[in-house]
C-alpha cells in the first residue's frame, strides 16, 4: 500500500486493513493510546489519520456494542477515518477485553491502513506545509487512476446526513434535562451527563431546535467534522436560542465554533489543526492551566467576538482561541473536549460547573 499526498510525496509500506483506495485530509495525532476512541471519533469523518505515536494495535480491539448502546471505549457506531496511517502496527495484541486485532476491525469496516511509514518525517511535512490531501491506494495502483476512482467523502454532505442520529433519542439519567444538538457529537458527551445526574435528549442539528428548547433545562452543541460555516442553517438556530433561551448553553469543540459565529463572530483554518490528548490551555480568568484532549482544524478568532462576549481559554502552544463567554448571560463553551475519552480529564469539572448552574437557575425559575 501506498500513500500519496497532493504535492507528489509518495509513500510506501505494508497494508494491514481493507484493499481499498480513499481520499481524504491527512491529519496528525500526538495521542500515545486511545486508537478505539479516536478512529470511532465523528470529527475525524472524511480524514486520513497518521499517528505519531510509533506502537499501534498492542491492546487489540473489544468486542462491538449492541446496536443503540452507547457504551465505552467507541464514540459511535463505526470508524470514522477514511485510513490510518502508523509506523508499527502490532498484530499480537494483549488486553484482556480484547477479542479482536486492530487490522482485522479496519477490515471489516473497509478502512485501510498502512504501517512502516515514517510517520515522524510525515508529520513533520504537515506541521511545516499544513494539512493535505492524500490518497491511499493499493502499490500497483496508478495515481491518476486512484485520483478517479479513490472514495472521496464530501463533508458537506456528510455532516448533513450521517453523522449526527435521524431523530432525537432520550437518554434517562436525572432530572435535569438537557438538549444536545448533535452534529457529530461524541458518546461519552452524553455518558458524562447523564453519569452526573441529566437526561439527556440527543436531537440531530436539522430538527426544530426551539421547539425541542422548551422543555430543555440547558442546551449543549456537541463536536463534529468539517468547516462550521458549512452549517449556516444550524448557525441561525442557534442566533435565535441566544435570543430566546434564557437557561445555560454550552459547546464543546465545533459547538465552540458554532456559538462563536452565531453570536456575530469568525472562525478560520489552522495550518494543521490541533489533535492529540496533551494540549495545554489556559482559563484567562482563573490563570490555571489544564491539559485537555482536543481534535479539531478550525478556530474562533478572538478580534472578531462582539462587545458582550470574551476569549475566555486559550492554547498556549500557539495563542489561539480555546473558549468564549458572554459577558451577560449563561452562554459558554470550550474549543477542547472536556470529556476527553481519550485523554486526560482535568477539564471534567466544567460539566459539573454547567450542571450546577443548570440546576440553580431551573430552581429560580
Amino acid at each position: 500500500m501506498k500513500l500519496v499526498l497532493e504535492d507528489g510525496t509518495t509513500l510506501v509500506g505494508d497494508g494491514f486493513g481493507a484493499n481499498a483506495a480513499v481520499v481524504g485530509e491527512v491529519v496528525f495525532n500526538t495521542g500515545m493510546s486511545g486508537y478505539v476512541e479516536t478512529l470511532t471519533d465523528p470529527s475525524y469523518r472524511g480524514q486520513i489519520l497518521v499517528t505519531t505515536y510509533p506502537l499501534m494495535g498492542s491492546y487489540g480491539v473489544p468486542a462491538p456494542r449492541a446496536k443503540g448502546s452507547i457504551a465505552r471505549p467507541y464514540e459511535s457506531d463505526r470508524i470514522q477515518v477514511q485510513g490510518l496511517i502508523v509506523q508499527t502496527y502490532v498484530s499480537a495484541y494483549s488486553h484482556h477485553a480484547a477479542t479482536r486485532s486492530l487490522g482485522a476491525w479496519l477490515t471489516s469496516e473497509g478502512i485501510p491502513a498502512i504501517t512502516g511509514i515514517d510517520t515522524r518525517t510525515l508529520t513533520r511535512k504537515l506541521r511545516e506545509v499544513g494539512t493535505m490531501k492524500g490518497w491511499i491506494l493499493p502499490a500497483e495502483m496508478d495515481v491518476e487512476r486512484a485520483k478517479r476512482s479513490a472514495q472521496a467523502i464530501e463533508m458537506r454532505d456528510e455532516v448533513f446526513r450521517s453523522v449526527a442520529p435521524k431523530s432525537p433519542v432520550r437518554h434517562a439519567g436525572g432530572e435535569l434535562e438537557i438538549l444536545l444538538i448533535d452534529v457529530g457529537a461524541k458518546d461519552n458527551i452524553v455518558r458524562s451527563l447523564v453519569e452526573r445526574g441529566a437526561s439527556v435528549t440527543r436531537a440531530p442539528w436539522h430538527e426544530n431546535l426551539a421547539q425541542l428548547a422548551q422543555k430543555a433545562d440547558g442546551i449543549m452543541i456537541g463536536n463534529g467534522p468539517g468547516d462550521p460555516k458549512d452549517l449556516a442553517s444550524l448557525i441561525e438556530q442557534v442566533r435565535g436560542l441566544l435570543q430566546s433561551f434564557t437557561r445555560p448553553i454550552f459547546g464543546i469543540c465545533l459547538g465552540n465554533q458554532i456559538l462563536a459565529l452565531a453570536a456575530g463572530g469568525d472562525t478560520y483554518k489552522l495550518p494543521y489543526g490541533h489533535r492529540g490528548v496533551n494540549q495545554p490551555v489556559q482559563d484567562l480568568l482563573t490563570r490555571r492551566c489544564y491539559v485537555t484532549s482536543q481534535n479539531h482544524g478550525y478556530a474562533v478568532r478572538d478580534g472578531s467576538l462582539p462587545a458582550d462576549w470574551e476569549p475566555w481559554f486559550i492554547n498556549i502552544n500557539d495563542g489561539t482561541n480555546e473558549g468564549i463567554r458572554s459577558r451577560t448571560r449563561p452562554f459558554f463553551s470550550v474549543q477542547f473536549h472536556p470529556e476527553a475519552s481519550p485523554g486526560p480529564e482535568d477539564a471534567g469539572f466544567l460539566f459539573d460547573d454547567f450542571l450546577r448552574l443548570v440546576g440553580a437557575m431551573k430552581k429560580r425559575s
